[in-house]
């Protein structure tokens, strides 16, 4: 079994991804509109900023900063994720451990996340962006 060490600092602007288990499924894609939905109710709930968010067919990468003081990032990934869930019909294969324990089948089991440090990453995070994008002649 994995061992994850979070990082809790208030405050703190964090990465995560989260991933479908079914790489070939566009469930992010085809359900936005539920996506944006789950997403919004967490925010007015347990608020947070998005400094942002690329959403793939089949996983998402967010970058958040919390209120200072708070440390939960976990907690709102989790809560977007049950909602998002929710709103959708079940009609995936869901393993015996997975239906002892009310989970869906549709998530890939581990969460990636990565806490920076310096806001600085951010903007050298964009200035990568444009520079290989650039570079593929987009």
């Amino acid at each position: 079994m994995r061992t994850y060490t979070r990082a809790f600092t208030p405050g703190g602007t964090f990465f995560f991804t989260v991933n479908l288990a079914d790489r070939s499924e566009m469930l992010f894609t085809d359900h936005i509109d539920k996506l944006r939905r789950s997403v919004r109710n967490v925010r007015d709930s347990h608020p947070f900023h998005i400094d942002a968010m690329v959403v793939l067919p089949e996983h998402l990468h967010a970058i958040l900063t919390l209120p200072p003081g708070d440390t939960d990032y976990p907690t709102r990934c989790a809560l977007t994720k049950a909602g998002f869930s929710r709103q959708l019909p079940k009609a995936e294969r869901i393993s015996a451990s997975r239906g002892k324990k009310g989970e869906r089948g549709i998530w890939r089991a581990a969460i990636g996340n990565t806490r920076y440090a310096m806001r600085m990453t951010l903007l050298d995070m964009w200035i990568t962006s444009i520079t290989i994008r650039s570079n593929m002649g987009m």
